[in-house]
């Protein structure tokens, strides 16, 4: 009889193995530096919330009219400071581990497999819809800069090459390694967020109510009017979609037993959330209420006067895209290099993070090329991927690790931002897709 191989013959010795893990680990974008400090969380999350989407939330507003409008904007904020809370809290539930990538968290909760399947496919739905949308965004908003200096006087230049031009930036950016080297970028991102925000709502109220202005809801028929109003909710939920990459920013803040990083991380997350209020609140209500459902998906396209402050409005919104294009790039990063090194085998290097990175940023400009949808793209991606990942998945989690008593506030809590996330979820896209398929009727590719 032929000896049985031992064990120890078909494994590399654990040593070996856990020496390789930890320099990947080293070498990764979310976990190769520790070194935040709390207020790096306060402008990753300010330059990950203050998206494109503020500008697009007095049109929300027309479409949900001024009561549902104000109370979906209020209980959005609500709900996801206290998912926020939650995750932040989970972070390092277990004592002596990090949960350092949401997918990590998923799968404590739901098991290896299904965590897996449960939380990557909505975190990367996210996560790449966000970056063609601020592919578009980007292209956009130069377009408009260009536009406005010009004054009639250029040649007519294509949106496309706007969208290229932008694009060009982030095929250098993206070769930064983690989160702690495009800090001082997401901080110029985070500033530019406010300044455009405060010119936006500004320049309304310097404007004035506009004459003969209508607060009925946008569409004219029954029929558009609800499919409006699941837009507008889709665009609200659109507005709140940081918590899928809260995780990995608090991965980059040092932690100890005495000072874990929970405190500093939620120290940064609520001067972030005080910072959104104000822009949130401000552009919705004073847009809506200067200029009532006239209001375009873009604030800044309704506001045309002083041609200079557009203008510079356009500008910093352009450096806030750029910013936030980088933060929800890098756990993109992070999952496609842990494939190719982990499971693929490829060596970690400069050669293998040129080539992938390079190969997402041009396919997401492509996309953006192809269907630039502004308002729409950010309707349907807000309902069908934003609400599970950031108003209901991390209650379901709390509910599966922390066992709170039942009929108890904190199982109430998590089972009402349960139920309100299902809904989100499932009316959301359905005003969002109608958006595209009308925009697609009278779109030529490429013009």
């Amino acid at each position: 009889m032929g000896t049985q191989e031992s064990p120890e013959n078909c494994t590399p010795p654990k040593d070996e193995r856990t020496e390789r893990e930890k320099a990947i680990d080293d070498w990764l974008p979310i976990t190769s530096s520790r070194k935040a400090k709390w207020w790096y969380s306060a402008f990753h999350n300010v330059t990950a919330m203050v998206g494109a989407g503020v500008l697009s939330l007095p049109y929300a507003m027309s479409e949900l009219g001024w009561g549902p409008g104000i109370a979906v904007m209020t209980l959005s904020w609500i709900i996801t400071v206290y998912t926020l809370w939650q995750m932040v809290e989970l972070h390092e539930m277990v004592p002596g581990k990090r949960f350092d990538r949401y997918h990590e968290l998923g799968q404590h909760a739901f098991g290896d497999k299904l965590g897996l399947w449960i939380v990557v496919p909505q975190q990367l739905l996210v996560e790449v819809s966000l970056n063609i949308v601020y592919m578009v965004t980007g292209g956009n908003s130069l377009k408009k800069f260009h536009d406005v200096v010009c004054d009639g006087k250029c040649k007519d230049i294509k949106l496309t090459y706007f969208i290229m031009i932008f694009a060009s930036v982030h095929f250098f950016l993206s070769q930064l390694p983690n989160f702690n080297s495009i800090s001082s970028i997401s901080l110029a991102a985070a500033i530019m967020s406010l300044s455009y925000s405060t010119i936006a709502w500004g320049a309304s109220l310097g404007k004035g109510k506009a004459e003969n202005v209508d607060y009925s809801l946008r569409a004219s028929t029954t029929t558009g009017q609800v499919f409006g109003f699941l837009g507008g909710l889709g665009d609200m939920a659109f507005s709140y979609s940081g918590h899928n990459v809260v995780l990995e920013i608090q991965a980059t803040i040092p932690s100890t037993p005495e000072k874990p990083s929970k405190k500093p991380m939620w120290k940064g997350v609520m001067v972030a959330y005080v910072i959104i209020a104000a822009c949130y609140m401000s552009v919705a209500m004073i847009g809506y209420w200067v200029f009532g459902k006239d209001v375009d998906d873009n604030i800044l396209i309704t506001l045309n006067k002083p041609k200079w402050l557009i203008a510079m409005a356009n500008m910093m919104v352009v450096v806030h895209v750029i910013g936030s294009y980088q933060v929800y790039a890098m756990p993109v990063f992070d999952m496609m290099e842990s494939l190719l090194v982990k499971k693929l085998k490829f060596a970690p290097g400069l050669k293998l993070r040129l080539i992938s990175r390079t190969l997402y940023v041009a396919f997401t400009m492509f996309v953006g090329i192809t269907f630039p949808f502004f308002g729409g793209l950010i309707g349907f991606f807000g309902g069908i991927a934003f609400a599970p990942t950031t108003y209901f998945l991390p209650c379901i989690i709390w509910l599966i690790i922390c066992k709170p008593k039942r009929f108890s506030l904190s199982w109430f809590s998590n089972w009402i931002c349960i139920v309100l996330g299902v809904i989100l979820m499932v009316l959301a896209p359905i005003g969002g897709l109608r958006q595209i398929i009308l925009s697609a009727k009278t779109y030529k590719f490429y013009s």
